[in-house]
């Protein structure tokens, strides 16, 4: 990995896209991180959805102002300038059709969540990525809360025996155009995946104005649930279930950043030609958000 990467950023509609400029770009940040400075940007925006168009404006004036990121007319013009692509863009309605523009750089990237809105573009994401060579990644950052990976691999905890379920609770808003659950489920959906590994086979949801109760089935008989707020409780959490008793992880509660612990993992492995989240889970996700909606929509089971 070469000492200082150049870092671009694809779609500035996001909080996340300052938050990352913040933690490459400002070198006295409790949370600074080393080896890449971001360098070039490409605004973007999604003209039906509002909260893209509304903060594309002032997402983009912040990072050229605060922290000297350049600005460019184009995502082909990001990976042309870059060594590393982060797509930011909060659509993922618009992911495929950006990645097939800049696959031809092979550059690694990653894309932030979610990777797509349907199974169908995110197999063909990846199909385009392994067909040019390119190294890509895409999750949530609430997988890489320390909390919860402190609680995964705590002694004392591992005597109750291994992890045979959970019961994840967050945010769950729901903001149209993106179809359902893709919006802010995808967070308690990774934390889900993260938690209980491949092999989800059915999901059921429950739904109210209020809440979702997602139920997710695996094929080994292992079971989660989600609990999804449309409420004022916008705190994440998990109760591991094992073997002989539960372990409750708050994930409000943390040593570093979410963002800052994501971006560490994604400096570690994608600029080596490597992803720290395996494709099939990633697909896992997708399909779960998807089936999820399913579900909601006929409130009977679906088979993922």
């Amino acid at each position: 990995m070469a000492e200082s990467l150049r870092i671009g950023l694809i779609g500035l509609d996001t909080s996340h896209a300052p938050a990352f400029a913040r933690l490459f770009n400002v070198a006295d940040d409790p949370e600074h991180l080393s080896g890449g400075k971001v360098v070039t940007a490409y605004p973007g925006g999604s003209k039906d959805f509002e909260l893209s168009w509304s903060r594309v404006g002032k997402f983009t004036e912040e990072i050229r102002d605060k922290f000297g990121v350049s600005m460019v007319d184009s995502p082909e013009a990001v990976a042309e300038a870059s060594d590393l692509v982060l797509m930011t863009a909060v659509d993922g309605r618009v992911h495929r059709e950006l990645f097939e523009r800049i696959v031809k750089f092979k550059r690694p990237t990653f894309i932030d969540k979610p990777l797509a809105t349907t199974s169908e573009d995110a197999k063909a994401i990846f199909k385009l990525a392994g067909d040019h060579g390119v190294a890509v990644m895409s999750c949530s950052s609430l997988r890489y809360a320390d909390s919860l990976t402190d609680a995964l691999k705590d002694p004392k905890a591992q005597e109750l025996g291994r992890v045979v379920g959970c019961d994840v609770y967050g945010p769950m808003d729901i903001q149209p155009p993106l179809p359902g659950l893709f919006w802010y489920g995808i967070h308690t959906v990774e934390i889900m995946s993260y938690v209980m590994g491949l092999g989800c086979k059915q999901v059921r949801v429950a739904t109210s104005e209020k809440f979702d109760l997602i139920t997710g089935i695996w094929e080994d008989g292992r079971m989660a649930s989600i609990r999804g707020n449309r409420n004022e409780n916008w705190t994440y959490g998990v109760t591991l279930q094992r073997e002989k008793g539960a372990q409750y992880v708050n994930m409000s509660v943390n040593k570093r950043s979410y963002y800052a612990n994501m971006l560490t993992a994604i400096m570690a492995t994608l600029p080596n030609g490597k992803s720290d989240v395996p494709a099939a889970e990633t697909m896992q996700v997708i399909r779960f958000l998807e089936a999820a909606n399913q579900s909601r929509s006929s409130g009977n089971s679906v088979d993922l």
